[in-house]
């Protein structure tokens, strides 16, 4: 095989760690692959971690111990997310996306690639320290950012769902109270999908009152898993008190007006910090 050159080393190892963020190789696996002693690899590690520094890529980490190596992490500087949810929110204001019952269209937003992935990470940003088993979300709109977010801490993607489905095998099912309208409604979620002890990371696309959202922490609660996170989309001003607690959300809308309706949209305090 043709010696390869440290760009070239270089340029293949960016590339598949960044295509599995948050996942763990090790310099073993580096040398194997392209045939150098570990200490030429740590220094090509050193030279592209400070290039994934100047240029806010990312996040590169060397892990030590008998399981270490080195990972990738997607993260974005608080400013950096501070600029993208506030030119987003700008984008989302006005009269135009207002639904009836205080709502807003976001369906074009929440179905571009590049838009749920930098939103996935801004929240993936403020979570790897609590090293989620797996992010949960509810079918359906909340599916594209929930499952950016997994990608970025590199956990598998779980969907509550609002019946069981045959495919998925038994399942455990709760009745759980919307915080809006008040209505009891049903949510499921298959038996195999997770494991006793997990930890997980909650994620949605939209936060009113918070009904489904607490279900989903009972939901969890049936399966002796516990919540370390719940993160949003977006979430009203009104009400101002929720049925939970503790979460992020990236965005926060407010519906003024009578005859007509205006959204006015800003990013969540906790961005502005």
């Amino acid at each position: 095989m043709e010696k390869i050159r440290r760009n070239e080393r270089m340029s293949a190892m960016m590339k598949i760690l960044s295509d599995a963020p948050n996942r763990i190789f090790t310099l073993s696996y580096f040398c194997e692959l392209f045939g150098t002693a570990k200490s030429t690899m740590s220094e090509d590690i050193d030279i592209l971690r400070e290039v994934v520094r100047e240029f806010g890529l990312g996040e590169l980490e060397t892990v030590t111990g008998a399981a270490g190596g080195v990972r990738y992490r997607a993260t974005i500087s608080r400013e950096a997310a501070r600029t993208y949810i506030a030119d987003l929110s700008e984008q989302l204001s006005g009269t135009s996306r207002v639904l009836p019952g205080g709502f807003l269209y976001s369906s074009d937003i929440l179905s571009s690639p590049e838009t749920v992935r930098r939103m996935g990470e801004i929240i993936a940003t403020e979570y790897y320290g609590a090293a989620p088993d797996f992010v949960l979300t509810m079918e359906t709109k909340g599916i594209p950012v929930a499952m950016y977010t997994a990608n970025a801490l590199g956990v598998p993607l779980v969907i509550a769902r609002r019946s069981s489905k045959v495919y998925e095998g038994s399942a455990v099912n709760i009745n759980y109270v919307t915080g809006s309208a008040g209505h009891i409604e049903t949510m499921s979620l298959s038996r195999r999908a997770v494991k006793e002890g997990q930890r997980t990371l909650i994620v949605d696309d939209f936060l009113k009152a918070g009904g489904t959202a607490n279900g989903m922490v009972e939901l969890m609660r049936e399966f002796n898993v516990e919540v370390v996170g719940m993160a949003f989309v977006m979430e009203t001003a009104t009400p101002a008190k929720k049925r939970i607690s503790g979460h992020k959300s990236l965005m926060v809308l407010d519906i003024t007006g009578d005859e007509q309706q205006t959204a006015v949209i800003r990013p969540a305090d906790w961005l502005m910090n």
